[in-house]
């Protein structure tokens, strides 16, 4: 390469230099200093751009096991369900921490390195930025014709007044424009680069809302019968998942009671029994001494108290049972909830009698009864007793009956919703069978021998509640909406610099050269340099065809192009 050539580039280099903030990647040249030359090229490394994009790919990655494998920070019982189904796979798991996976260690390393890298390729892309900001456009390379966008024209005005006029233009327009000797310098789309960096700073908000979300959150889980309440407290929760450094003193208090349940289906059609409305009425209150409030809380629209979210989940039926011990004595009397089995809320559970039976012998036993209810029956004869519709058409209640010790005396935690028949004998019907009958509101059924009678009362309905706190999700879509922004911005503006030169010929006429250069190539940028020619030959108009000799005189085809309308002698 010639000595012009070589500084040709070096000119074109400086023209183009800072159009962008991003860090140069290392060509893997190997360090031949000692520690510290290892330590500058693992920094130079961890924060390129390319291994923070690798580290957020392995970061999805390894979130993959965390909702695949059951998590003993959300559901222990499936935990150890899991565990009881595989145990080949068990210890392998557990060495893993794939039990545990966003507190383990090579999830929890992953994600500082990532957070790490991030500001590391912030911070100097950052400074770099605000000195651009601070600075002025480069001045006009010595051969414009050299640009991707090119355009001249010659015209009778002075080189000042044009230049004078090409500057304003260039400020109307929103240019950062000032002048470098024979040239206006101008430059636009400072935006691209302050989308980058809105982009990256999001994403490490959104790291610091996740983290804050999985320290400091608490979640949990109740189902209310209605006219029951709940206040929010830990004793309270049916099931309770909290953050490593949630304290459970800092639960905010308050209270509801579950008013009435509404709850409406399809009908008729191809959607027969598909749910159309839930809707849960609750009073609450605030603090101990809070005033009542009504609320209605439905499926996504959540009641809002103290910063503490509460969502209806779901809903199901409680059948009504009475027991009647052998003296005749009520000695149960309650509601119990059934947890559904299928879309239309057939539902099993056990209604268990722990105090107070007796029976005619006053010999005292608790009682025990698997439970089968269908809201809506097909009918003798017509099938399994599954229901054929989610509302309380034709409610029928199936008992089978048990006596003895239900074992909740142990002191072992136990199913509410499972019956252990392992210490309990069944009632027997005439047959030598398991006693057992189904039932419609209303009726009652009577034990043998004369142990006592069982009716069924009627049906309350009950909704499930996820009482959550989540200090970081407003965070969180603060950062995603940022995030969106910033790549919107650094998608579709494009950062480009315009120069203008104006220099009078030996003739005494003025040859005006326009040039545009952009961080990446674009069809648009020709299309505005165009424009600007447009609007600046009104300022500066071309001044008449002369001799052709004078021309070639005058000018350097080289770095001109004579046409009376500058769009036509623009190119790309």
């Amino acid at each position: 390469m010639s000595k012009a050539e070589t500084t040709d580039e070096q000119d074109l280099g400086a023209a183009g230099s800072q159009l962008s903030t991003a860090p140069r990647e290392e060509t893997g040249q190997v360090p031949t200093m000692g520690v510290i030359g290892w330590t500058r090229w693992f920094w130079r490394q961890l924060t390129s751009m390319r291994v923070a994009l690798i580290l957020l790919f392995l970061l999805s990655l390894g979130s993959i096991p965390g909702s695949l494998v059951p998590q003993t920070g959300v559901d222990e019982l499936k935990v150890a369900d899991w565990k009881a189904t595989h145990e080949f796979w068990t210890p392998l798991f557990e060495k893993l921490q794939l039990f545990d996976v966003y507190s383990s260690v090579w999830f929890s390393a992953i994600y500082i390195l990532l957070f790490i890298s991030l500001i590391g390729c912030i911070v100097p892309r950052t400074w770099q930025f605000v000195g651009q900001l601070r600075g002025r456009p480069p001045g006009a390379p010595k051969r414009l014709t050299r640009l991707p966008a090119y355009t001249t024209w010659r015209t009778g005005g002075e080189p000042e007044q044009v230049l004078a006029a090409a500057r304003d233009l260039l400020t109307k327009r929103r240019f950062r424009a000032h002048t470098v000797g024979d040239a206006v310098a101008a430059e636009k789309g400072y935006l691209r680069e302050a989308g980058n960096l809105l982009f990256h700073i999001a994403l490490i908000v959104m790291l610091v809302a996740f983290a804050a979300g999985q320290l400091f959150k608490s979640e949990g889980g109740k189902l209310v019968l209605k006219g029951s309440g709940f206040a929010n407290t830990l004793t309270q929760y049916d099931d309770f998942r909290s953050g490593s450094l949630f304290n459970t003193d800092d639960l905010p208090p308050f209270s509801f009671t579950l008013d009435r349940f509404d709850a409406s289906y399809e009908r008729s059609g191809p959607q027969k029994g598909t749910p159309r409305t839930f809707k849960a009425y609750v009073t609450y209150a605030e603090g101990a001494d809070g005033k009542p409030r009504k609320a209605a809380i439905e499926v996504n629209k959540p009641l809002v108290v103290d910063g503490t979210k509460v969502y209806l989940l779901g809903h199901g039926y409680a059948p009504v049972v009475s027991v009647t011990d052998a003296r005749g004595k009520k000695v149960f009397n309650s509601a119990v909830p059934l947890l559904p089995i299928d879309s239309n809320i057939t539902s099993t559970g056990a209604v268990k009698v722990s105090d107070g039976y007796r029976d005619k012998n006053g010999k005292e036993e608790q009682l025990g009864f698997n439970a089968f209810f269908v809201p809506t029956f097909a009918g003798e004869g017509k099938g399994q007793m599954f229901s054929q519709f989610p509302a309380l058409d034709f409610p029928v209640l199936a008992l089978s009956a048990y006596h003895g010790s239900l074992g909740v005396d142990a002191g072992l935690p136990q199913n509410v919703y499972q019956l252990e028949t392992s210490k309990m004998k069944e009632f027997k019907d005439p047959e030598g069978q398991l006693f057992k009958q189904r039932l419609l509101p209303g009726e009652s059924m009577t034990l043998p021998n004369g142990a006592g009678k069982v009716k069924f009362e009627g049906v309350e309905r009950w909704a499930t509640f996820q009482i959550s706190q989540q200090p970081g999700s407003g965070l969180a879509l603060a950062g995603a909406i940022a995030a969106i922004a910033g790549l919107v911005g650094s998608l579709f503006i494009q950062r480009r610099r315009v120069w203008v030169r104006a220099v009078r010929n030996a003739d005494g006429v003025t040859v005006v050269e326009m040039a545009g250069l952009g961080r990446s190539e674009s069809a648009k940028l020709p299309e505005e340099l165009a424009d600007l020619a447009v609007a600046l030959l009104a300022e500066a108009p071309a001044a008449p065809a002369t001799d052709p000799a004078d021309l070639a005189d005058s000018t350097d085809p080289a770095d001109s192009t004579d046409s009376d309308n500058p769009v036509e002698g623009a190119r790309a």
